[in-house]
């Protein structure tokens, strides 16, 4: 079983070709000479443990874990390359307790048992606890993670558990009740930074033999992304390419060609991806156009299916744009249709073109607002029946039930726009449609309150329509240019502009 390059882990203890560490410890084996270079300089001591701060303080509970003053199951949260096992190595080195190293992505049910009946009986006979550590424990399905339950309630064995997934979504909820969760933070610039330094300097790392550069340090920094095992690496690969071309000064050009793509800290399955996706939706929403581009970019670089990213799109479009920019929801469909009919990687400059409408499209989530507020009231109860004009009138036998009697046809009225009740009795009057101020959306806030005073037969105000100022010849206004009231027609002529 291999875990995330920091110690080898073997079979748990007992089964058949389980590495022999150092005393009282199974499935851990420690770094040689030719180890890889992440392996060599993991810290010796939690002194060295670098960019875990909050975690660190006097009596904090990284502390006592790893000087094994109280026995807490502890479940360690973070990125790649944060100090997971690092602190499980620490664990297993400064603690008399027995401890047992296993993989999740190997180990099963029955692995997890036989640690579980070791520990107990050794416990009864009085020998040391058993602290287990289990890599990746995200892996382990519902039932795996069952079968810890018991064992860690009542202390046979002492979980220690690693997992760079959110583990509120990726750990039961009574296993996680049972832990202490730790968030590990990624190691900022001036961690990595530090790290490099040490291990081209000390004698587990290069030992002073090649110096490292500013420009080739910054790049190996940046595209280490927070994790310190991808830069130690790529500082291993550059620095067996300038050996190999006999300079003793690993430059920009080297460190380049070590190692060319940055790691991009994104999961489909994981936290990382809703993260990603609400950091899109909010950029879209709050107008930064700049932002919303780069987690698109980051979406597509990380392999995210286009399919999601398109159907995003069309949701925002109605969502967060709707009646203020009506032709978002156009775009951000023919997106949608374009992922299908072009396919990756061309059709990545729709979804951009897609983005850049919305997120510089004026917003308004009238309709999300509107819809939701209606669904409330149906949910609640309130309705009622059809009113009886509005049935369906086309089966025989309906006109003798009263379906559609009395319907005005909106059409027979020279303003398209009848006054007629077609909510349900306890309904009538109720607003749920609220236009903003925004966009194309204006004027329909202009249009909505007269349509609704027609319909509901309220009395409708008196309305000048402000008409351009017609032309003048030799100075004069040409006859029969007066301001004409919209209310001398009924109020149609502002319906009727409004709907132009």
């Amino acid at each position: 079983m291999e875990s995330d390059a920091l110690f080898t882990l073997g079979g748990p203890a007992g089964a058949p070709g389980a590495a022999a560490g150092p005393a009282g410890v199974d499935g851990l084996t420690a770094p040689g000479e030719d180890s890889p270079l992440p392996v060599r300089m993991r810290p010796a001591s939690l002194d060295e443990l670098v960019g875990q701060g909050h975690l660190l303080a006097p009596g904090a509970p990284l502390r006592q874990l790893v000087g094994g003053d109280a026995p807490m199951s502890v479940i360690l949260w973070g990125p790649p390359g944060s100090g997971k096992t690092t602190i499980a190595h620490l664990v297993a080195r400064a603690t008399d307790r027995r401890f047992v190293a296993m993989s999740a992505l190997s180990a099963g049910v029955k692995d997890v048992r036989a640690v579980i009946d070791t520990a107990r009986r050794q416990r009864r006979a009085g020998g040391p606890p058993t602290v287990l550590f289990i890599d990746e424990v995200h892996r382990f399905s519902k039932t795996q993670q069952d079968s810890l339950l018991a064992a860690v309630e009542d202390r046979t064995v002492t979980l220690l558990a690693a997992t760079t997934e959110n583990p509120y979504f990726s750990v039961i909820s009574p296993l996680l009740s049972r832990c202490v969760l730790l968030t590990l933070q990624p190691l900022d610039d001036d961690a990595v930074r530090g790290l490099l330094r040490r291990a081209v300097a000390d004698e587990r790392g290069l030992r002073g033999a090649l110096t490292l550069a500013t420009d080739a340090e910054d790049h190996l920094v940046r595209l280490a992304a927070g994790d310190v095992r991808k830069a130690l690496t790529a500082l291993e690969a550059a620095a067996a390419t300038a050996t190999a071309l006999g300079t003793g000064r690993i430059d920009l050009a080297t460190a380049e060609r070590a190692v060319d793509v940055a790691a991009v800290r994104y999961d489909r399955d994981g936290d990382a991806h809703y993260d990603v996706t609400s950091a899109f939706i909010k950029s879209m929403r709050g107008s930064d156009v700049d932002a919303a581009l780069h987690w698109l970019a980051r979406m597509l670089v990380a392999g995210e299916d286009a399919r999601f990213i398109a159907r995003r799109l069309v949701i925002f479009a109605s969502e967060d744009v709707g009646m203020a920019d009506p032709t978002a929801l156009q775009v951000a469909t023919a997106a949608a249709h374009a992922v299908e009919y072009v396919g990756l990687p061309e059709v990545q400059l729709n979804l951009a073109q897609a983005v850049i409408h919305l997120a510089t499209a004026p917003k308004s989530n009238s309709a999300t607002t509107a819809i939701g507020a209606a669904i409330a009231d149906v949910r609640a109860g309130r309705g009622g029946p059809v009113p009886r004009g509005l049935r369906d009138a086309h089966y025989a036998g309906a006109r003798g039930l009263g379906h559609g009697a009395g319907y005005r046809y909106p059409h027979d009225d020279h303003r398209g726009v009848v006054t007629q009740q077609y909510a349900p009795d306890d309904l009538v009057g109720t607003d749920y449609y609220e236009p903003s101020g925004h966009g194309a959306e204006r004027s329909v806030a202009t249009r909505l309150p007269l349509l609704r005073r027609i319909v509901r037969g309220l009395p409708t105000p008196t309305v000048r329509a402000e008409a351009p100022a017609p032309a003048t010849v030799n100075g004069r206004r040409p006859a029969g240019t007066e301001q004409v009231s919209a209310a001398d027609e009924g109020g149609s002529d502002a319906v009727e502009e409004g709907q132009q």
